[in-house]
Formats: C-alpha cells, sequence, structure tokens
C-alpha cells in the first residue's frame, strides 16, 4: 500500500461512483417515460377518446420495443463499447420524447412510445452492466444498485409532473409531461463522452494499457488496479507480459460479440446453464408478481379503493414514487451489507404477505354494497407496503444480480437476454392487467399474482446462490458448487 493511503481498501471509489451515477442517469429518463404515462393516459383517453385497449397498448408497447432494444444493445455494447451504447440509448430517448410530445393523434404518439421503447431496452441491459464492470466488488452492489435508484427517481418525477402538469389545459399538459424527457437525454449523450469506457470492454479489444489506467482511477490503491487487471486477462484468457499497451488477440478472445448465442443457448455449460436460468428467473419474477400493475394502474387502484378526484388519485400515486425511492435507496446502502439472496428472500415473502391483504381487501370492497372503510383503508395500506417490499429487495437485486453473474465474453449478451425477459413480462402484465381485472376481478388478479410470488420464492432459494464479495471473474467458480440452498449463505 503506498504512502498516505487510507487502511481501507473497501471503501467507495468516488470515480468510480460518479461515473456509475453519470450512467445511470439513463435509467433516470426511463423512469420518468414509465411513471408519467399512468397520469397521461387519463388525459390521452380524455382528449383522443381512445378504448381501454387502446391504453393497455400505449401502455405496454414500450416493453415490447424495449425487448428488440435489449437484444440490440447486447451485440453493440460489444462491438463498439459500454459509453457509446449509453450515447446511442440517450439519441433513441430523445426522438422518442420529440414525437410523443408532438403527438398530434393517437397513431403519432403510438409512434413515439415504441422509438423510446428501443431506448428502454438500451438503458437496462447498458447501465447496470457498465456500472457492475466497473466498480470492484465490495463496492459492486451499491453501484450497480444505481441504475435501479435512477429509475425510481424517475418514475417519481413522472408523478410530479403528472400534478403539476395536470393543472394545464388538455392539448398541452399530457404532451408537456411526455415530450420534457428530451431535454436531459440530450444532455446525457453529451456528458457520458466524458466518462471512461469499461476496463474489462478494453481489454477484450486488447487495449491493455487503457485498461491498465482506467482501474488505476476505480481502484482505491495500486495493489487493488493489478489484482482487478490480472484477473481480468485470465478470465478474458489472455497471457502476455505486463508492460504490452496493445495487443492483437485471436479471434476466439476478440469476438465481438460473434459466437456468444451459441454458448449463452445452443451448447452451454452446466454452469452457464444455470446461470442463465438464475439470471432470467430473476427478471421473470421481477414483473410476473405484479409490480408494473401497481406502477402502471396506481390511479385505478386508488379510485377502486375509494378515492374519486384527478387531483387526489395522482398525488396518492406521488406516494407511491416516495415509497419506492425510499426503499430502493435504503437497499442500495444494505445490498453489500446484507448481501442479494437474503434481500431477495425476505423482499418476495413481504411481497407474499402484502399482495395476498390487498387482494382480499380489493374483494371486499368490490363485493360490498356499502363502504366499507377498513378495507378501503387497508387497501391502501397493502399497496403501499407492498411497493416498499418490492423495492427493498426484488426490484434493486434483479438488476444487480444479472449484471454480475454472467462471465466476462457472455455478460453483455447475457444481460441483454435478461432485460429481453423483464421487458416481455412487463409488457404482458401491463398490457394485460386491465383485461384480467375484468375477468377475474382486479382482487382476483392480486391473489394471482400472490400465487406466482410464491413460486419464486422458491426459485430463488433453490437457484440463486449469495454473490456478494465474489469477483466478477469468480462468479463460475460461485456456479460449479452444489445447490444455492447449501452454499447461498
Amino acid at each position: 500500500m503506498e504512502k498516505g493511503e487510507p487502511e481501507n481498501p473497501n471503501r467507495l471509489n468516488k470515480y468510480a461512483c460518479a461515473c456509475s451515477i453519470v450512467a445511470s442517469m439513463i435509467t433516470i429518463i426511463f423512469g420518468y417515460d414509465t411513471g408519467v404515462m399512468s397520469g397521461a393516459m387519463i388525459f390521452i383517453k380524455e382528449e383522443f377518446m381512445v378504448k381501454e385497449s387502446q391504453l393497455e397498448v400505449i401502455a405496454g408497447i414500450l416493453n415490447l420495443c424495449a425487448l428488440v432494444g435489449s437484444l440490440c444493445a447486447g451485440r453493440t455494447s460489444d462491438i463498439i463499447g459500454r459509453r457509446y451504447t449509453i450515447v446511442i440509448a440517450s439519441i433513441i430517448f430523445l426522438l422518442g420524447s420529440v414525437l410523443m410530445g408532438y403527438g398530434p393523434n393517437y397513431s403519432v404518439l403510438l409512434a413515439g412510445r415504441c422509438v423510446a421503447g428501443v431506448g428502454v431496452g438500451f438503458a437496462l441491459m447498458i447501465a447496470p452492466v457498465y456500472s457492475a464492470e466497473i466498480s470492484s466488488p465490495s463496492t459492486r452492489g451499491f453501484l450497480s444498485s444505481l441504475p435501479e435508484v435512477g429509475i425510481s427517481v424517475g418514475i417519481l418525477l413522472g408523478y410530479l409532473s403528472n400534478y403539476l402538469f395536470s393543472k394545464l389545459p388538455l392539448h398541452i399538459n399530457w404532451r408537456l409531461m411526455l415530450g420534457i424527457a428530451a431535454i436531459p437525454s440530450l444532455v446525457l449523450a453529451i456528458g457520458i463522452l466524458k466518462m471512461p469506457e469499461s476496463p474489462r470492454w478494453l481489454v477484450l479489444q486488447g487495449r491493455l494499457g487503457d485498461a491498465k489506467k482506467i482501474l488505476k482511477k476505480v481502484s482505491n490503491n495500486a495493489q487493488e488496479a493489478e489484482t482487478r487487471f490480472q484477473d481480468i486477462k485470465k478470465a478474458a484468457g489472455i497471457d502476455c507480459k505486463d508492460d504490452v499497451d496493445v495487443i492483437k488477440l485471436p479471434n476466439s478472445i476478440k469476438t465481438n460479440g460473434r459466437g456468444v448465442w451459441k454458448e449463452l443457448l445452443i451448447k452451454p455449460t452446466p454452469t452457464v446453464r444455470w446461470i442463465l436460468l438464475a439470471g432470467v428467473g430473476v427478471h421473470f419474477f421481477e414483473h410476473a408478481t405484479g409490480i408494473e400493475a401497481v406502477m402502471l394502474y396506481g390511479p385505478r387502484i386508488f379510485k377502486k379503493a375509494g378515492i374519486k378526484s384527478k387531483e387526489k388519485l395522482l398525488l396518492a400515486n406521488v406516494g407511491i414514487g416516495l415509497m419506492k425511492f425510499t426503499c430502493i435507496t435504503i437497499s442500495t446502502f444494505i445490498i453489500d451489507k446484507i448481501g442479494r439472496r437474503k434481500l431477495l428472500l425476505c423482499s418476495v415473502f413481504g411481497m407474499i404477505l402484502t399482495l395476498t391483504g390487498l387482494a382480499t381487501s380489493l374483494t371486499v370492497v368490490e363485493h360490498s354494497k356499502d363502504k366499507v372503510l377498513w378495507a378501503l383503508v387497508m387497501s391502501l395500506v397493502f399497496t403501499y407496503t407492498y411497493v416498499m417490499f418490492f423495492n427493498l429487495g426484488l426490484g434493486p437485486v434483479t438488476w444487480v444480480y444479472s449484471s454480475e453473474i454472467f462471465p466476462l465474453k457472455l455478460r453483455a449478451q447475457g444481460a441483454s437476454i435478461g432485460v429481453a425477459v423483464n421487458r416481455l413480462m412487463n409488457a404482458t402484465v401491463s398490457m394485460s392487467f386491465l383485461s384480467l381485472a375484468g375477468a377475474i376481478t382486479i382482487g382476483g388478479a392480486f391473489y394471482l399474482f400472490a400465487g406466482i410470488a410464491m413460486v419464486a420464492w422458491l426459485f430463488f432459494y433453490y437457484f440463486c446462490p449469495e454473490t456478494k464479495g465474489t469477483p466478477l471473474e469468480e462468479m463460475e467458480v460461485l456456479f460449479s458448487r452444489g445447490k444455492a440452498g447449501n452454499n447461498g449463505e
């Protein structure tokens, strides 16, 4: 250790933190797009006189297009790098926001939502991967959680935008809500160019000198930087002298993403198959357990619970945004101490209880001829506590876990598959919830989500080992051991 350096090698590196914060700004824009639509739909329906099915499409199409974007982002980030992929995401967001803000009719609004959706796919895949690759093992959970914090900040800003702009004339309010996101998209596209590239991607390009320089900045001391550099070289299969700055890599190493799909999906090793199952599983259950129903259709749930005025509905939605932001912030600071696995299991257990309670309360409200005050109050309480449990664990851990478990060469495209599944489930819930609630009642829909949460708890117990403090280059060893239930603690 060099003279004058602090004794604690596990402290948070300020430069790495700054890099992750800037990268996470892209998820703030995505969160805003998600949150703002919940209130904007009220006014879009009023101006364009659209059907419920058309509202479901406008809500869910973002995620179907994000599925395409995430699959493209994996290969793109392997070819041009993590940093420029964030620039592309920002530009796509910019175009989508301009189209939605213009929105002279439903078709143009839908087109803008589709374009923004592609940007969402890029953002959700690249921000956690960039943060994971630039951080050290001891603080990776914290830095990899920042994109999820960004989403919660964006959703809260979207809800506040709903409330503030709702007082403007109908033909202006929702257009401002949707179009204003173009401004931060432009700022980010320029600002991200000042951030460094991922050192792990640089190693895969043979740019060892550049990678080593960045590792010195994002590490707490020279010894840590050297250890991380040697681990990355070993994981990439590179064997050369340490004083070499640039080397020409064989095609077997410098793949630029080629052949990765084969190793992931067609002929995976048992270890990679387990990693893929865990990575896809956390993304599947994140949305299969119903969070999008609450985040997107919160005003409708509150209306069912007895809140009638538009202003109070939007204000209650702001409360959800505040709860989400608060709990994710808490999770960000404890994830490296408590661990991913314990947070997942505790979070999902709480979700099972609160989803069951919410379903029961809403069922009582729906089937009672008279106003049942306790059921109305409990519907609100269970909605907020469900959001609390989700954002203390499953919400942020999903993105941390899936961004850190894949091997170096498979990481970008492995993460992109997880995000694609995430967006598919998000779209499925957001585009079917109104129809599902109509078919089996809104209470029945939440009973269904509670049942899925029970399956999720079992999945996480048996298939998701603890990754806290494990270097990225040792994840394959971790997943090569016994069952998660035995080695996860």
